[in-house]
């Protein structure tokens, strides 16, 4: 870095430590900036689309992750440049918005870039590359809103949503039971969506695994399951109009909270002492079953004296309940959860229809399932699977379908996949181009080419020819002025994506093109990295 002089030709330092720290400036940084980003697309682009690969990664401790879905992929890598991570937040904020379409939206912005590298060559200004990319994002954004379809349905006409969940779940490893899957999704959403507010709260879908079984074993349960058992192995396995005590307090003689010491020197004081305690978990029980509970459901554990009353006196009950899972069986089934005992009246009871213990395989593994609860706002689904990571996979392949749902509730516009729709805006953009007279013309049509980069990956990924493929159904969108024409990833003998049945939401799209465009801009408006060197 240079040194400054002062009036009198002395040197003085700006910057400490300055031989401690690399810079890169000017179009030199821009290139290493764009070849960050271009190489974080490049590992992604393999796994779009429903014939992508998948990636498998390895954490520090050793566990393996195997996904496809880009925010998981691009959470889990342990990235150092700068760059890299602007891309990982990118993908992760596309996943909390929306919740599908992660890889789709880092692999356009890394073509975005490399256009934007080629642009950078031919000597225009950075900024202005910025500019004509918002103008081309504006006609692609307005462009989608025009080619959008809008569809009804309602809680007994599903199709349409689980049409759109299965292009969803086509690209992930379930894809073999993405029908089975795609129907679960769907009803879970609708059991727990406001369809007046159109609102969907994702909170009360609580998705859990088992490995064993098989993926078309995957269930969706009316209610709540708990990975406990009864404690007590004589208590009845299945309780019909079961009435819930969901408590938090312990169940056993409160301990005094000052530091204590009890003589005991006879036998009569010894039995007297434990007396004493019978009748307090005597007392306690009796209290449940005065109340008119029929389950006893608590957060701490009881002893052994505790659990043989609570079984004579014919009160199921199970222990170590996590506070998640209380809080989840109260909305369910409508009750209160206790703190104290005694608080405990009639009307904090919770109500299900059934609650049944049910074991799996060979092993020692029992479930809880409490099902047609009051509130049947809470569902479950159960997934069941060959080995860990299938089951991990398919949490994450089913969080995308139900946001997926849950984004057409909000808004029931749907476009067509397959790459038709980026085919489309591309030529749109191309069009809108010749409007503006200035340098950002090139941007703009740079734009237009950037977003055919997602049409020739699917073709490349399903082993197509990639140029020829894309050549092909643009034109015939052009001849046919038909915005449904995409890439035949599956090879059932028709471009059009209205036959196939491939839908995307439309929010999802705009929130792609939007982002993408923001985060290249950013990059692009980056000309000095000063970063501390590497010893």
């Amino acid at each position: 870095m240079a040194l400054a002089f002062d009036e009198y030709g002395r040197p003085f330092i700006i910057i400490k430590k300055q031989e401690q720290k690399t810079r890169l400036r000017g179009l030199d940084a821009q290139k290493a900036n764009i070849s960050a980003g271009k190489a974080v697309a490049r590992i992604l682009r393999t796994s779009l689309g429903p014939k992508g690969m998948d990636k498998i990664v390895q954490s520090p401790d050793g566990d393996i992750t195997i996904t496809n879905d880009g925010a998981t992929i691009l959470e889990q890598m342990d990235v150092d440049n700068q760059i890299a991570k602007l891309m990982v937040e990118l993908s992760r904020s596309q996943d909390y918005e929306i919740g599908d379409g992660t890889t789709g939206v880092v692999v356009m912005a890394g073509a975005l870039l490399e256009q934007a590298e080629r642009l950078l060559e031919r000597g225009i200004h950075p900024i202005r590359i910025a500019e004509g990319y918002e103008m081309a994002s504006r006609i692609a954004f307005e462009h989608l809103e025009r080619i959008s379809q809008r569809f009804d349905f309602g809680a007994d006409n599903i199709e349409p949503l689980v049409q759109t969940c299965m292009t969803t779940l086509s690209s992930k490893i379930v894809n073999r039971c993405k029908r089975d899957l795609a129907e679960i999704a769907v009803r879970a959403v609708l059991a727990v969506a406001d369809l007046e507010r159109k609102d969907v709260n994702l909170d009360m879908i609580k998705v859990e695994g088992k490995v064993g079984g098989k993926l078309e074993d995957t269930e969706l349960i009316y209610g709540i399951t708990v990975d406990k058992d009864m404690s007590h192995p004589q208590m009845p396995k299945r309780i019909e109009d079961a009435k819930i005590a969901i408590l938090t307090c312990p169940f056993e003689p409160p301990k005094p909270k000052t530091k204590h010491k009890v003589d005991i020197d006879t036998v009569e004081k010894f039995e007297t002492l434990r007396d004493q305690e019978r009748k307090y978990f005597d007392d306690m029980v009796q209290k449940c079953k005065d109340v008119g509970a029929t389950l006893v459901i608590c957060q701490w554990g009881f002893d052994d004296e505790a659990n043989h009353l609570l079984m004579h006196r014919n009160l199921p009950a199970v222990r170590w309940v996590g506070g998640v899972e209380l809080e989840l069986i109260a909305i369910a089934t409508g009750g209160r959860i206790v703190p104290r005992f005694q608080e405990l009246t009639t009307e904090k009871l919770g109500k299900a229809g059934l609650v049944r213990e049910k074991s799996f395989g060979t092993t020692k593994d029992r479930m809880l399932y409490i099902e047609h609860c009051a509130n049947s706002r809470a569902v479950t689904i159960f997934i069941r699977g060959g080995n860990k990571m299938v089951i991990e996979e398919t949490k994450r392949s089913l969080h995308d379908a139900l946001c997926v749902v849950r984004n057409l509730i909000r808004n029931n516009s749907i476009v067509y996949g397959g790459g038709s729709v980026e085919i489309s805006c591309s030529i749109a953009v191309e069009v809108g181009a010749d409007k503006y007279p200035g340098v950002e013309q090139y941007a703009i049509r740079a734009f237009a080419d950037a977003l055919d980069a997602i049409p020739m990956a699917l073709a490349e990924n399903s082993g197509l020819q990639p140029i020829e493929t894309l050549s092909a159904v643009k034109s015939q969108q052009i001849k046919e002025s038909n915005p449904h024409c995409g890439i035949d990833c599956n090879d059932v003998g028709t471009n059009d994506m209205l036959e196939q049945n491939v839908f995307e939401t439309l929010i999802g799209k705009q929130q792609q093109i939007l982002l993408a465009t923001q985060v290249v801009k950013m990059i692009l408006k980056i000309d000095d990295v000063i970063s501390p060197s590497e010893y």
